[in-house]
C-alpha cells in the first residue's frame, strides 16, 4: 500500500465557476416557460409544476452557489488526464497506523458531493468515535464524464472502460500497490470491473448494490424486468413490490438506453429541464419511509443540479448506459467467482429492489439466495431499515460502519 507523498502528475483543483457561467444560468431560470400541469398533484404523472416551480425560483433569486462552492472546496482535491479524459478527484489522508487507501465510486445522478459525508469518519475515525486502526486514505473521484470530470473529449465511456481509468488513477497517478474500492449504483459496476480484472491490486471491495460486471448485456438491455410479467399466483405484497420496482426503474433505464441523446438535447439547453429529470430520480428512489426534503434539503438538491448544468455533464454521464451495451464487456478470464476480490455489502430496505422484502432478515436472505450471489467473493453482507439507493448517502452512518467491518477482516 506504498504511496507517493502527493499525486503524481495530478494538479491541484479548486472549484471556481464563472460568474458569466452562474449569470447566464439565473438568466435561464428566469424566462422559464412552465408546463399547465393539470391534475397532477400528487404527481402521478412525474415531477409537478407545483413541486418545481418554488424550487427554480429559489435557484434564481436565493440559491448561494458561491457557499456551497466553499463547502466543496472544504477538501483537497486534485485533477488529471488519464487515457484522453480528466479526472477529479478529492484526496484525503487517513489518519491512522495503517490506512488503506479507498476509492470510492458513486453512481447516477450523483457527483463527488454525495460522498463527502464519508470523509471524516472513515480518514479520521477516532474523532467520530471509532477506532484508529480503521482509517484510510479516501480518494473519491467524479466518475468521468460526470461532475467536475469533464469535458470527457471521447464519447465511448462506460464503466469497464472508466474502470481502467480508476485502476491507472490509484496505482500510476497516486502510486499505491494495493487499494481498495467501494461503489453504489453506477459505481457499483465500476468496482465490480475492478474486481474482476484487476483482483490482485484489490485489498478489498464493498457495494451498495450487487451489481456485477456483464449488467445489460442481455437481449432486452433496456429493460429490468428482462420482459418477465407479475407471476398470476403473486400475493399482493409481491405483486405491489413488483409494481413498484418498475413505476421507479423503468423509465430512467429504457429512455437512457434508448434515446441518450435525444433527451440530452433537451437537458443540456433547459435547467428546469434538467433538474426535473434529475430530481425525479432522487425523490422516486430515495427512502419512501423518510422525509424527502429532510434527507435532500433543496441548497444540496440545487448544487448538485449546478454542478450537472455548469459543466455540462448530463449528456456524457447518461451515454454511460448505451455504451455498457455498444461496447460490452468481455471477460479477462474464465475464474469464478467473476468478482474475485473479497467483498463486503451494505443493503438499504428502503430502496424499490428487490420487490416484496421488508426485513433485515428477508434482505440478506435475498441476496443469499438469488442470481448475483455466486458472482462475488463474499466476505460480510449487512442490510438497514434506514435508507434508499442512495446508499452511502442515505446512510452514512451503517455504510461506514459496515465498509470498516469488511476491512477489518482484510487488514
Amino acid at each position: 500500500m506504498n504511496s507517493v507523498n502527493k499525486p503524481g502528475a495530478a494538479e491541484p483543483y479548486k472549484i471556481d465557476v464563472p460568474q458569466e457561467a452562474l449569470d447566464d444560468l439565473k438568466d435561464r431560470l428566469k424566462r422559464t416557460r412552465f408546463f399547465d400541469d393539470l391534475d397532477n398533484e400528487e404527481e402521478y404523472y412525474g415531477i409537478s409544476t407545483a413541486y418545481l416551480k418554488p424550487l427554480v425560483e429559489y435557484w434564481a433569486d436565493g440559491f448561494d452557489w458561491r457557499a456551497q462552492e466553499q463547502r466543496l472546496n472544504t477538501h483537497d482535491q486534485y485533477k488529471v488526464e488519464i487515457d484522453g479524459t480528466p479526472v477529479h478527484f478529492y484526496y484525503v489522508r487517513g489518519k491512522g497506523p495503517n490506512p488503506v487507501p479507498l476509492a470510492v465510486h458513486s453512481g447516477w445522478p450523483w457527483s463527488s458531493g454525495f460522498s463527502l459525508p464519508l470523509i471524516g469518519p472513515l480518514t479520521d475515525p477516532a474523532a467520530h468515535g471509532g477506532d484508529p486502526a480503521d482509517s484510510f486514505d479516501v480518494i473519491i473521484p467524479d466518475l468521468p464524464g460526470f461532475g467536475w470530470s469533464t469535458p470527457v473529449g471521447r464519447g465511448d465511456l462506460n464503466y469497464w472502460k472508466i474502470a481502467d481509468i480508476m485502476h491507472k488513477l490509484m496505482t500510476e497517478v497516486l502510486g499505491y500497490d494495493k487499494y481498495a474500492a467501494a461503489g453504489t449504483d453506477y459505481g457499483a459496476l465500476v468496482t465490480s470491473a475492478l474486481g474482476h480484472k484487476y483482483a490482485d491490486s484489490i485489498i478489498g471491495l464493498h457495494y451498495g448494490q450487487d451489481l456485477p460486471p456483464g449488467m445489460f448485456a442481455n437481449e432486452r438491455f433496456w429493460d429490468l424486468t428482462d420482459g418477465a410479467k407479475i407471476p398470476e399466483d403473486a400475493t399482493p405484497e409481491l405483486r405491489a413490490g413488483l409494481e413498484n420496482f418498475v413505476n421507479t426503474y423503468a423509465s430512467h433505464v429504457a429512455v437512457h438506453m434508448l434515446d441518450a441523446s435525444t433527451l440530452t438535447h433537451g437537458l443540456n439547453d433547459s435547467p428546469i429541464g434538467m433538474l426535473a429529470w434529475l430530481l425525479r430520480r432522487w425523490k422516486k428512489w430515495s427512502d419512501k419511509r423518510g422525509d424527502f426534503e429532510t434527507n435532500f434539503p433543496r441548497d444540496f438538491i440545487l448544487t448538485e443540479a449546478t454542478t450537472f448544468w455548469v459543466n455540462q455533464a448530463i449528456g456524457s454521464s447518461i451515454r454511460m448506459y448505451r455504451n455498457a451495451v455498444r461496447y460490452p464487456w468481455v471477460p479477462s478470464h474464465d475464474r469464478r467467482p467473476v468478482v474475485e476480490a473479497p467483498a463486503g455489502f451494505t443493503f438499504l430496505l428502503g430502496d424499490a429492489y428487490p420487490p416484496g422484502v421488508n426485513t433485515v432478515e428477508e434482505r440478506i436472505a435475498a441476496f443469499e439466495n438469488g442470481p448475483t450471489r455466486d458472482a462475488f467473493n463474499v466476505i460480510n453482507v449487512n442490510a438497514h431499515m434506514k435508507g434508499g439507493h442512495f446508499v452511502h448517502y442515505e446512510n452514512p452512518e451503517a455504510f461506514t460502519s459496515d465498509l470498516r467491518e469488511t476491512f477489518r477482516k482484510l487488514r
